[in-house]
């Protein structure tokens, strides 16, 4: 694929407004030849002629390629990749191909952007939807020249003749392969690696253009004609409702159209909205205006009684008593009594929120018995079953498009602000955009489970570990769709169940934990307290002994192999919905990314004057990932991040220049949430609202540089978009301890040191 290279620099742009900076190269690769349809889009509609292989592939006459991407894009390049990698199975040219997002439907297959899913699960899947339709059109070629299909080949757009070197282009084929049976997946045949010319490359931003340019369309660019929009004010409190209100002085605000009451939710959450008060106005100003005036007496409900400092309390008093046994090798009871020595920590984190940079958003249209509704949606089935759901109306009779989202993170996979807008849309007859604040956001999220962790192990003699012992308590996920208080088998699976260790006696312990907020799964989910506490805690094993860490690391870890779920002390591994044959617990991996990290960070110069290395490691989402951060104290003692190194086995990539996009973005998002990161509650209600108080990193708090390396490899594509975060928090706690001494258990940083 041709690509135009467009050089802008920080200063130009800061000059062009008046302004002057040190220059800082930023390339933009804008494609030159494939395109995009313009956003929001429906599926297109089928050609009366042409050839529709399959519900992601189109192949018309006039030789345009149609690709539906069926993922939504968040920033990750999902658009960039998925299609490319159909096309490249199909031999197509990306001059001709043109890619449209694919509405909320059950024909795609799973459409959740989530779970670091779009590659590693369908990776099979969406060649066998390319090689479908050119197994056709060879088919139509073949016949046409008399010749066996295995004399033929599918490449630039055409289907060629080996021998004579006659081609056919693909819309010369298209209108008789459409008169073929189309061909069991048995049948068809993958092309080898090397022959998909685009796979591993740095392919470009297929949005770029759009997104530079303001031409992008998001959640709340869609217009409708005769739209209002709409503010809700929420219950404070989860399970909150309203006991009065007076709406009269929002009444007055011109542009105000009217409020309209929202049933308060019922337990369990699920994909409920909040309830409360929806604001419907001419506009958004006006919308937040009359809420501001809005005179609204909340009843708390049960959770008002919930406080996080109260509750982190009682979180460490869970793990100081026996719970359910997840894993089991040998006696680690035993073994701690007879160790010579016995190392014990707790480690707890707090509520976080995704807080990506575009809050919730979401357009809807109730007419006639159907709803047509827009969002910034990772779900749109999830979308598309709740509204109609809230409605009342058959799933067939509701339509979801899918904007471009502006970050996600995990919360727009859960899709209450959409079944918002339809309520509300219903609700006043006319089309409405439902829009979430900053405040909104931070204030009535699902949010990240808060934890406490209880870790001690037994040393010999020679300072070998020899027993490991971890308790774990949080509120689980499975709260919002249920009444659980004990983690889920695939919560355990991230980083407890899972984790190897050349130990021989070990014991994890599942305590008991209840929700008083909704939770949700935040990106990389329940490995961010695991990896946190583990990493953290083989740290300090390390310093016990007085052994290198990164030496300690590999050790603990153990020699290259791979660790069967007997191994482990467990029934079965989750392996996050995969097959554990097909991606096994691979010692030799995790070990070479710690190797590598290490080396490129020139580990065993790290005492250098005022400098520190931190190191942590982990396995999520089938991909193995180590980071060493560098920091520093700046002239106020301030702790500062210098420099960070991430390495990461994916397996194959598809997208090189995405997948070290993520890897950067996870740096980022781990230090935010290792510095700041934190949701506190007092009397049932969110005490943060906006990046004022729930703080980011900022420019100057990030590192100068973030080195990413990337290990190349034909294996089974792993997760990319959430596996670079755990080990971040962990590899900064512990850079923090080499260079003050000073321990962090428990995050954010700021609690303990000064940043």
């Amino acid at each position: 694929m041709q690509d135009t290279r467009i050089r802008l620099s920080r200063r130009s742009v800061l000059e062009g407004m008046g302004l002057v900076a040190a220059g800082l190269g930023l390339e933009v690769f804008l494609p030159a030849r494939a395109h995009a349809a313009p956003m929001p889009t429906a599926m297109p509609e089928v050609p009366s002629v042409g050839l529709r292989a399959n519900v992601f592939v189109h192949v018309a006459p006039d030789g345009v390629v149609t690709i539906v991407c069926h993922r939504s894009e968040m920033g990750q390049g999902v658009r960039s990749s998925l299609p490319v990698l159909i096309a490249d199975e199909l031999g197509a040219d990306m001059a001709h191909v043109k890619v449209v997002q694919g509405d909320g439907d059950e024909a795609y297959g799973d459409q959740n952007t989530d779970g670091s899913s779009s590659v590693r699960k369908i990776f099979d899947d969406l060649r066998y939807a390319g090689a479908t339709a050119r197994t056709m059109l060879v088919a139509v070629a073949a016949k046409r020249w008399k010749v066996a299909p295995t004399e033929c080949e599918a490449r630039d757009h055409a289907v060629f003749h080996k021998g004579s070197q006659r081609a056919l282009k693909f819309g010369e084929l298209a209108s008789d392969a459409a008169k073929l049976k189309v061909p069991k997946r048995e049948a068809v045949t993958l092309r080898p690696r090397n022959e998909l010319k685009n796979l591993g490359k740095e392919l470009p931003l297929l949005d770029g253009p759009d997104i530079v340019t303001g031409r992008a369309v998001f959640g709340a660019d869609v217009v409708l004609p005769g739209m209002r929009t709409a503010v809700i004010a929420r219950p404070p409190v989860a399970g909150g409702r309203v006991a009065r209100y007076d709406a009269s002085k929002t009444l007055a605000v011109p542009g105000v159209r009217q409020v309209v009451e929202l049933e308060a939710a019922k337990k369990p959450f699920l994909f409920q909205p909040l309830g409360g008060l929806a604001v419907v106005a001419d506009n958004t100003w006006a919308a937040m205006k009359g809420r501001a005036v809005l005179d609204v007496t909340w009843e708390g409900g049960d959770n008002a009684v919930y406080d996080s400092e109260a509750y982190r309390e009682q979180l460490l008093e869970v793990i100081g008593k026996p719970g359910k046994v997840v894993r089991n090798v040998g006696d680690a009871e035993a073994a701690l009594a007879k160790a010579a020595k016995r190392v014990q920590a707790t480690y707890n984190t707090p509520h976080l929120a995704h807080a990506p940079m575009e809050p919730p958003a979401a357009v809807a249209k109730v007419e006639n018995g159907t709803c047509e509704v827009w969002a910034t949606t990772q779900n749109p089935q999830a979308a598309r079953s709740e509204v109609a759901k809230a409605l009342g109306i058959d799933p067939s009779k509701v339509t979801v498009h899918v904007t471009l989202l502006g970050g996600g993170f995990g919360r727009k996979s859960k899709p209450d602000y959409v079944v918002e807008a339809a309520l509300v849309a219903k609700a006043v007859g006319a089309p409405v955009r439902l829009q979430w604040t900053r405040e909104d956001d931070v204030r009535h999220d699902y949010y990240h489970s808060t934890s406490a962790q209880r870790l001690e192990a037994g040393l010999d003699a020679s300072g070998k570990v020899v027993a490991w012992h971890q308790r774990i308590a949080f509120p689980p996920i499975g709260s919002t769709f249920a009444d659980a208080t004990f983690a889920g088998e695939g919560e355990m699976g991230q980083g407890i169940t899972d984790l190897p260790l050349a130990i021989p006696d070990v014991r994890m312990e599942n305590c008991e934990a209840r929700a008083h907020t909704r939770i949700g799964w935040l990106r990389s989910v329940a490995n961010i307290y695991h990896a946190f506490a583990v990493q953290s805690f083989i740290d300090e094993l390390a310093h016990e002994r007085g052994t290198d860490p990164r030496d300690t690391l590999l050790e603990v870890l153990g020699p290259s192999r791979i660790v069967t779920p007997k191994d482990l002390g467990v029934a079965k591994v989750p392996n996050y919905g995969q097959s554990i044959e097909e991606h096994p617990v691979d010692t030799a991996r995790l070990r070479r990314v710690i190797e590598r990290v290490t080396g490129l960070a020139r580990w065993d110069e790290r005492k250098q004057q005022g400098r520190a290395l931190g190191l942590a490691a982990h396995r999520s989402f089938l991909t193995y990932v180590a980071v060493v951060v560098s920091v520093v104290k700046d002239a106020d003692e301030r702790i500062r991040v210098d420099e960070a190194w991430i390495v990461a086995d994916a397996g194959t990539i598809v997208n090189m220049d995405r997948v070290r996009a993520q890897m950067e973005g996870a740096v980022v998002f781990g230090l935010s949430l290792g510095l700041y990161g934190a949701i506190t509650m007092k009397d049932g209600a969110t005490v943060e609202s906006n990046f004022r108080d729930y703080r980011l990193a900022r420019i100057a708090e990030t590192p100068r540089k973030i080195h990413v390396d990337i290990i190349p490899s034909d294996g089974r594509p792993g997760g990319v978009g959430e596996p670079g975060v755990p080990p971040v928090a962990p590899a900064l706690a512990n850079a923090v301890f080499a260079l003050t001494g000073t321990r962090v258990r428990e995050l954010p940083l700021v609690k303990t040191v000064k940043v």
